[in-house]
This record gives C-alpha cells, structure tokens and sequence, in this order.
C-alpha cells in the first residue's frame, strides 16, 4: 500500500541524530507501509489525490489558521480528499489540519502547551482498534486543538487537557493529536529546546512524564488497520 506523506515541517537539523526527520519516524512506525514524501511546506505537492492509496499529513511548528500558502493549498487539497473519498490519517498539525479544512474550528486550547507523555481514553471503540485499549499513553507537542468539530465528525478519544484527541470524520478521515511517531527521547529534547516559549512549570511537568509506558505500538496497529481496511 502506498501512502503519501505531507511533510508539513521537518526536524531541526540538530535532532536528526535521535529519530531522524518526520520522513523517518513514520517508515518506523508503520514499516509494513510504502511512504512517499510529499515536501508540502516547502511547496511540493501531489499532482492528484490519486497519487497514492492513502495520506498521512504531519505535525508542524505552524498553527491551521496561519495565512500562508502552503497551508492554503493544504486544505483545498484535504477536501479534495474528502470529495474524492480518500483515506487520510492527521497526526497533530494533520490533525487539525482535518479539523479546520471540512469546517471544524482550531485555536490555542485552554490548557496551553500540552508536552510530554499524556493518558488518553477511548471513548468510542471501532473495529480497526485491534487491539482494543481503553486507556493509552503517547507524547504530545501543541497549543493548538480542535475547538468545533467539523460536520459528520466523532470524538473517538479525550484526555482532560485535550478534550479532542482523536476523532473521526466521515469514514475514511482520522485525527490523532497525539504524537505516536515520537521517540520519547525525541519529544524530551524537543521540550527542552522551547523551555522560554513553553514555560517551566510545564517543562518540568513533562520532564517527569518521560517514564511513563507509551503505547505507540498499539496505536500503530490502529494506523495501519485504519487505513487499510475497508
């Protein structure tokens, strides 16, 4: 299966050494997938949603609602996604991404900047969830959430700080605000390089996270079930 990965930033030369670029860390996640990397921030698209058997679309240091064009032309092409009928899975930014694209709302959440490992529930349980978690832990790297859902959307998981933490539009189109491509390590260095901008508190809080079990296998399983079956 060919899936095509909208590269909506890169990894800081800098921390290549942990777990390479976004165009590494999901090869590592789901290796049983074929990538293809689509360099959309710097502006290289696919030429059509019929490219590639699936999408993934990554994380960003960028918010949804920034006016750029890059992201503009990112969205026309989530909802030519959704017109075409296409399977698309959005990790953090991708996530959001889904949100605002088909009519959802994406601010800065009310908890502020949500780093480190963070529990989650499953609040609705699909098939393609095999196995079946109830509650499971992956890192996390945002101020922005899903405020307003979109139309023909479903929460599917929650966590306090994240109300939206994966959600369902239609039935082809996952959001997962979480991290699962992360490395632990990777998520604890990217923090500590942002301590001014995070702030303190937060940092030590997510600091301390850092040896809880992450469960990015089992959510991996959900990826990969997600977008391939059916």
């Amino acid at each position: 299966m060919k899936i095509g990965l909208l590269e909506c930033d890169h990894v800081l030369p800098e921390l290549r050494s942990i777990g390479g670029d976004y165009r590494d860390m999901f090869p590592a996640l789901l290796p049983e997938l074929e990538f293809v990397n689509f360099d959309v921030c710097n502006g290289q698209f696919p030429s059509s949603s019929g490219d590639c058997d699936a999408w993934l679309c990554t994380g960003s240091k960028y918010s949804v609602y920034d006016e750029v064009d890059w992201i503009l032309e990112l969205k026309n092409f989530v909802q030519e996604l959704r017109d075409r009928e296409r399977k698309f899975v959005g990790v953090c930014f991708g996530h959001q991404m889904l949100g605002e694209a088909l009519g959802g709302k994406v601010r800065k959440g009310a908890a502020g900047w949500c780093v480190g490992v963070h529990a989650f529930e499953t609040v609705e349980q699909e098939g393609w969830m095999d196995p079946f978690q109830q509650h499971f832990n992956l890192p996390m790297s945002c101020q922005d959430q899903v405020l307003e859902l979109p139309p023909d959307s479903k929460v599917l998981a929650s966590s306090t700080d994240c109300p939206v933490a994966m959600f369902r539009v239609g039935e082809r189109m996952l959001g997962i605000q979480a991290h699962p491509e992360f490395p632990v390590a990777y998520a604890g260095a990217l923090m500590e390089m942002r301590v001014e901008r995070i702030g303190v508190e937060k940092v030590r809080a997510g600091r301390e996270s850092l040896g809880l079990p992450v469960h990015a296998a089992v959510v991996a399983q959900w990826v990969r079930g997600f977008l391939t079956k059916g």
